[in-house]
């Protein structure tokens, strides 16, 4: 071998370690989510830009480690062990309360932060709100305590309406406590509900189709990450059957659906990636608070009131953050 030949080899065999080292030295957060990597893009997008308020840019100080669960519960566990064993430095659960469960069945090291539908401290997630105490922490979304709230607008939206559906996705761990709420909600009101499941867009076209024969007055769409991958869908059934829908979610009315209320699922990822950032900083998830809803949104789009030939009331238009004309 000639001298310089061997030079350059032993420089680049002096310079791999140190590469490899760098590499290695770069943090990773495992992002486990129970949903499609499609739908939930725009929230992705929300929590990366959080990363970047605190400093981290991915491929660049961060790498992220995505596993979908693609409405599959049951693989979530072996995803959660999977982003174990990597290791990662954060795990980030989403997309339903499942995702949460999976990561703290796999670990209890691990920091995690995640977005949570119910109570987190009924549900023995976390010791409390300001310091949860464990290796859990993050953002509520509320996505059981509005159930009361939306059947509320749906009365005033359809005050004729004798019956007022609710459609819920039994494999959502939530939705028994969906259904006592607006149980509860609707004994105080004195509305007839009738509740309706769906845990395939097969069943979601038959729940719609029910709903025209039984000439509901309105639908409320429970908070369901599912659900939340089938906004096209849904505004396209509530069009072709007439019905008028309270949606959880702001994406289903700029879809063109009737009217939303809940939180900012795009917030809410925006600051789940700074809680992340700030773990990887050093802060430590048993003494960051779990973050509420700074505001929630109401949005209206008076186009597809105008189809269904509703008239939204003034009451309704007067607390909209959003209409949409």
């Amino acid at each position: 071998m000639k001298r310089r030949e061997f030079i350059t080899l032993l420089g680049g065999a002096a310079a791999w370690p140190l590469a490899a080292r760098a590499q290695q030295a770069m943090p990773a957060i495992g992002f486990l989510n129970n949903a499609m990597p499609e739908s939930y893009a725009p929230f992705v997008a929300a929590f990366r830009n959080g990363l970047r308020q605190v400093g981290f840019a991915e491929g660049q100080n961060v790498s992220i480690e995505f596993r979908w669960g693609r409405n599959q519960s049951a693989r979530l566990s072996d995803l959660a062990a999977e982003l174990v064993r990597l290791p990662v430095a954060v795990m980030v659960t989403s997309g339903g309360d499942q995702a949460v469960q999976a990561g703290r069945a796999a670990t209890s090291i691990i920091p995690i932060v995640a977005t949570i539908g119910n109570d987190p401290v009924d549900s023995g997630l976390v010791a409390s709100l300001n310091r949860p105490g464990g290796n859990i922490t993050g953002v509520s979304v509320f996505a059981v305590q509005l159930v009361a709230k939306r059947l509320q607008m749906a009365r005033e939206l359809v005050p004729d309406g004798s019956e007022i559906a609710f459609l819920v996705n039994p494999t959502n761990p939530n939705s028994a406590i969906d259904r006592k709420e607006l149980g509860e909600a609707a004994g105080t009101l004195g509305q007839r509900v009738a509740v309706l499941e769906a845990a395939s867009a097969e069943e979601c076209d038959a729940a719609f189709a029910h709903l025209a024969r039984q000439r509901a007055g309105a639908l409320i769409v429970e908070s369901d990450p599912y659900f939340n991958g089938l906004v096209e869908r849904f505004v396209a059934l509530a069009r072709q059957h007439s019905v008028a829908v309270i949606y959880p979610r702001r994406e289903f009315t700029t879809a063109g659906g009737l009217m939303s209320y809940g939180t900012s699922l795009t917030e809410a990822y925006r600051q789940i990636g700074i809680y992340a950032g700030r773990i990887l900083k050093g802060d430590k998830a048993s003494e960051l608070p779990i973050l509420l809803p700074s505001r929630f949104e109401l949005v209206v789009n008076l186009k597809a009131a105008t189809a269904l030939g509703l008239t939204v009331p003034t009451s309704i238009l007067l607390r909209a953050d959003e209409v949409i004309e």
